[in-house]
């Protein structure tokens, strides 16, 4: 008889919660963010540790630069399951964001936080490149005087080169590139895109050549190659 009851009072509350979630992916697929957040609050209500949820209200504020709400549900998710990587590696590229928006001052208290989010996830999932990258560009841009280091960015790259070759050209390009060795990152990019042929390595290279090198024609020679050799892929 109680698992009767059950089944009445409790299947129709899963099955609504099931079909607003299974909506409210399509919305967001759909970048249809404002919609997609509704049915998410909506969902959170009744079942408030839901992690997905969560994970989508905190993508969706990041998006929307919201950066002190995506904060807050990354850092519950963090808290409902530490072990994780991926929601630590989420939590400090919002706290990185909120940092980059914030007073000096401010920015200066979150740094340490902000790096052991991420070295956080990389010890929990010690193939995570997202986690890398993040790392490497926080390492770059960072004075010296608050822990800005080229060698630890480099030693960053370097890891990253060992999980994924291109990811490993890319990184050692953009390292480059930010030092404006832009002969040095052509380099790089050519490397990358001759072992993998990928979009973002074309485009990388198409952008050194317009926006740093000042040589519109070869970066609009490269996006033709590009197409080119892509014809019927998408």
């Amino acid at each position: 008889m109680k698992q009767i009851l059950f089944l009445i009072v409790f299947l129709p509350i899963s099955v609504w919660a099931q079909s607003n979630f299974d909506k409210g992916e399509k919305l967001f697929d759909e970048e249809k963010y404002d919609e997609a957040q509704v049915l998410f609050e909506t969902i959170l209500k009744t079942n408030p540790s839901d992690l997905k949820t969560i994970e989508y209200l905190g993508d969706i504020a990041g998006l929307n630069k919201s950066w002190d709400k995506a904060i807050v549900y990354y850092k519950k998710l963090k808290e409902l399951k530490p072990s994780e990587a991926n929601y630590h590696y989420k939590y400090g590229g919002a706290m990185g964001m909120k940092a980059k928006v914030s007073s000096k001052f401010k920015a200066l208290g979150m740094i340490d936080e902000v790096k052991d989010s991420f070295e956080k996830a990389i010890s929990l999932n010690p193939k995570h490149i997202e986690a890398r990258w993040a790392l490497i560009e926080l390492y770059i841009q960072l004075p010296g005087f608050v822990g800005g280091s080229e060698s630890k960015a480099i030693k960053y790259s370097n890891e990253l080169f060992r999980l994924s070759t291109v990811d490993g050209y890319l990184s050692k390009g953009h390292i480059d590139e930010y030092f404006k060795r832009y002969e040095s990152a052509e380099k790089q990019y050519k490397k990358a895109i001759d072992i993998s042929g990928s979009k973002t390595s074309y485009y990388k290279l198409a952008s050194l050549y317009k926006n740093k090198m000042r040589e519109p024609e070869r970066a609009k020679s490269i996006l033709e190659t590009y197409s080119k050799n892509n014809q019927g892929k998408f």
